[in-house]
């Protein structure tokens, strides 16, 4: 059976991380590697009671992290996963399916939000257009691919935002970027703390402003990452 190693960047997650870790299971053939970005709160603490490999990122940035935990990862595949994002059950065979097409690249899961608004089921159906028309699924949707082709691409670019999109545009230049039908399941938090409406917009302008060339540091600080 074909290793998958699974990479969570955390930056204190400590309230949601121990559910998270217990959902992805103990299966032999899975590793998962918590990687925090210098978190003030719990979450090491939290994520050294589990099963799983923890290590402290001495650079922050979601970039760094993900890049620290695939240097650190022995599985043939890799899977990078938010800490508020859940996969559905039968994902290790859901990835070797998708992976097994020889067209396939990378890839990334459908979406739903932990919601019940039904706003929110229309921010699903804009994001799973996006991903199966466009080839463009964000971090949120669990993207994975082959750890060789994460090295030979040379990993994520060092960016404090747009991390995710970058990878995805260098990556539809080698192949196809399949979406797996099955979705994961995330929370719907950083809709609803600005609200879903300025959040979408922001994410846009975002999009935006990153086409237009504006520096990735600025976007950042518009967003809100430091």
């Amino acid at each position: 059976m074909i290793k998958i190693s699974i990479i969570i960047p955390v930056f204190n997650e400590a309230k949601i991380l121990g559910k998270s870790l217990e959902n992805l299971g103990t299966d032999g053939d899975i590793e998962v590697i918590v990687v925090d970005g210098g978190s003030t709160d719990a979450t090491v603490r939290v994520a050294q009671k589990s099963p799983v490999k923890v290590v402290v990122s001495p650079h922050p940035g979601r970039a760094c992290q993900m890049n620290l935990g695939a240097q650190m990862a022995q599985g043939e595949v890799l899977l990078f996963l938010h800490a508020d994002t859940q996969l559905p059950p039968d994902y290790p065979q859901l990835i070797l399916t998708s992976l097994s097409d020889n067209r396939a690249i990378a890839g990334a899961f459908c979406l739903t939000i932990a919601s019940q608004e039904w706003i929110f089921r229309l921010v699903e159906m804009g994001v799973n257009w996006r991903s199966h028309f466009l080839s463009l699924p964000y971090g949120d949707q669990a993207i994975f691919l082959k750890a060789k082709t994460f090295q030979e691409i040379g990993g994520y670019n060092n960016l404090p935002i747009m991390e995710d999109f970058d990878l995805i545009q260098r990556l539809k230049k080698l192949g196809k970027i399949s979406i797996i039908s099955a979705p994961v399941l995330t929370s719907a938090r950083r809709w609803q703390r600005l609200g879903i409406f300025k959040t979408t917009l922001i994410n846009q302008m975002i999009i935006l402003g990153y086409w237009l060339g504006i520096s990735p540091a600025r976007l950042a600080r518009w967003y809100g990452r430091k």
